[in-house]
């Protein structure tokens, strides 16, 4: 069975995907294919990446993918709590990767890099409402959705470690830097590249 993830290395939304596999030991080929490639857009109509193929599976959205891995290839671990409120705990953390965080952070750092000074701003409102829930949020416990590492942790990892890109400032939020180096410590982590001016 050949696995293949394709995407670039700059994108958060393709890192968590590549720190999943690499927890789990999982061998595979990186393919580098940008959003509107032919090969991204055969695969993916909508443009987005990651793409994951898993023999005769084929994925898109990069927390479906960590669903996936974790239900096949980690099945009952810690990863993805089996129980209501658990499962509903990681969720959330899911929803605010693809709103907050996309919005926030995410966005801040590919406008800085894009030279979009509009866009900048509004971007960072966000992220000045999100990182203090955040900070709050590990006041409780040392991973954002349960005492132990799960999805939720992989999927906002990168967009929040990479914030400072985009102009946001991470010491004010002690806890945040905390969690973040709980997630790198963790076996098999793998970092994402810096982003140089102008390639995001």
């Amino acid at each position: 069975m050949t696995r293949r993830l394709y995407g670039i290395p700059l994108s958060g939304h393709v890192h968590r995907v590549r720190l999943f596999l690499s927890i789990l030991k999982l061998d595979y080929d990186f393919v580098e294919a940008s959003m509107q490639s032919p090969e991204i857009l055969r695969l993916n109509p909508l443009g987005q990446i990651p793409v994951f193929e898993d023999g005769d599976v084929l994925l898109t959205d990069s927390n479906a993918i960590l669903v996936y891995l974790a239900k096949t290839y980690a099945p009952d671990s810690h990863w993805l709590p089996e129980d209501p409120l658990g499962a509903a705990h990681v969720q959330k953390w899911f929803s605010i990767a693809a709103g907050e965080l996309r919005y926030g952070p995410a966005m801040a750092r590919g406008a800085t890099r894009r030279n979009c000074p509009e866009e900048v701003a509004p971007a960072q409102a966000k992220a000045a409402k999100l990182l203090p829930f955040m900070e709050s949020e590990l006041t409780k416990r040392p991973f954002l959705a349960a005492n132990q590492p799960t999805l939720a942790d992989l999927s906002c990892y990168a967009y929040t470690a990479r914030a400072p890109e985009g102009g946001i400032s991470l010491q004010p939020y002690p806890n945040i830097r905390k969690w973040l180096d709980t997630v790198e410590a963790l076996p098999g982590f793998v970092s994402m590249p810096h982003a140089p001016a102008g390639n995001i």
